[in-house]
């Protein structure tokens, strides 16, 4: 059996090559109901023109004849049951209805297959989806931990960096009064050593350091009218040297300070010493900053020395005072005296 576009097909064929639509009663009576339903749903046509159009009238079906010059069968009847069809209207109309049911087709057709296809995709986005919202709150949190800590961190290093200005300010201070302390240790170290004598050279030996042998020694070297009285004397705390070494210094406490600067005073005179065939030297027992920080000049004395006129004297505890042409000056710095003793050469 013939479908509803066959019908549409026929007719629209019919139409389109001139020929009469009378073949349009040559289908059953159900496909022309059928199409005229089609027809008043597409096209909104009065269903009584489409009742004419498809020969569905009340009127009983008119006898076929058959028209021997154009070969068609002609429809014989009353006036009544003739189809007076607007032949150009209806071509467009139903070619309306065809486009407008191929495209809802295609449409249908096409958004059925395209959402087969999206489906896999679109469960996969929603997957992705998912996964990104779970990933976004674990950063979420992680951050917001991250910020946490680093405002931790921050008012830790607040605390420190207050505690380190403080300990600074500390230091400083402490620092301060330590070089306070060490100077006046060092000030009391060498006021405590102000009557003490070392003597160099002298040999090692059994009661050589004796408070009584030291007198004597120096009442007989430097020709003091009695024995010093000295309050003790030892030998420096180095180890015991080996036979053929130098012998150790001899340390003394004189009694009293006029003792000791009066054998000072002679021994610089004197400048060599020889008593009982060995020679001896006698120096202040200073401290070893002092002794270090009087030691520099020795470079600087002794181009003082081939310097006719100049006259020099080194000071306690380490100042060096040069005496020139009337012209006194002191130096605790023994590069700012060696420059002004090269001065004093060239000029």
């Amino acid at each position: 059996m013939a479908s509803i576009f066959e019908v549409f097909w026929m007719l629209a064929t019919s139409m389109s090559e001139g020929l009469e639509a009378h073949m349009w009663f040559e289908f059953s009576e159900d496909l022309r109901l059928r199409g005229t339903k089609c027809l008043v749903r597409a096209q909104k046509i009065p269903e009584a023109r489409c009742r004419r159009i498809c020969g569905l009238s009340r009127t009983p079906r008119p006898r076929r004849q058959v028209n021997p010059r154009a070969g068609f069968p002609l429809y014989l009847g009353t006036a009544s049951t003739q189809v007076d069809l607007d032949v150009p209207s209806l071509k467009l109309e139903l070619l309306a209805s065809l486009k407008s049911d191929i495209a809802e087709i295609f449409k249908t057709e096409l958004q059925e297959s395209l959402e087969r296809a999206l489906a896999p995709i679109k469960n996969d986005l929603q997957t992705v989806k998912i996964q990104m919202a779970d990933f976004k709150v674990k950063a979420e949190a992680a951050i917001s931990e991250i910020k946490t800590t680093v405002g931790e961190i921050e008012q830790a290093l607040t605390v420190c960096s207050e505690d380190v200005a403080t300990m600074r300010n500390l230091i400083k201070s402490l620092t301060a009064s330590v070089a306070k302390l060490e100077d006046r240790c060092e000030d009391l170290e060498g006021r405590s050593r102000r009557n003490n004598l070392r003597l160099i050279g002298v040999p090692e030996g059994p009661n050589s350091c004796s408070t009584t042998a030291v007198a004597a020694l120096l009442k007989e070297a430097l020709g003091l009218e009695k024995e010093p009285l000295l309050d003790r004397s030892h030998r420096s705390l180095h180890p015991k040297p080996k036979p053929g070494e130098r012998p150790r210094a001899i340390i003394c406490r004189c009694h009293h300070y006029k003792d000791c600067v009066d054998i000072l005073r002679r021994a610089k005179e004197l400048k060599r010493i020889n008593v009982k065939d060995f020679n001896i030297a006698v120096f202040p027992d200073h401290t070893a900053k002092t002794a270090k920080a009087r030691a520099a000049f020795n470079d600087v004395r002794r181009q003082l020395r081939d310097i006719e006129g100049a006259r020099y004297g080194l000071l306690y505890p380490a100042r060096l005072r040069i005496t020139y042409n009337g012209v006194e000056k002191e130096f605790v710095s023994a590069e700012e005296a060696s420059s002004y003793v090269k001065t004093l050469a060239n000029g």
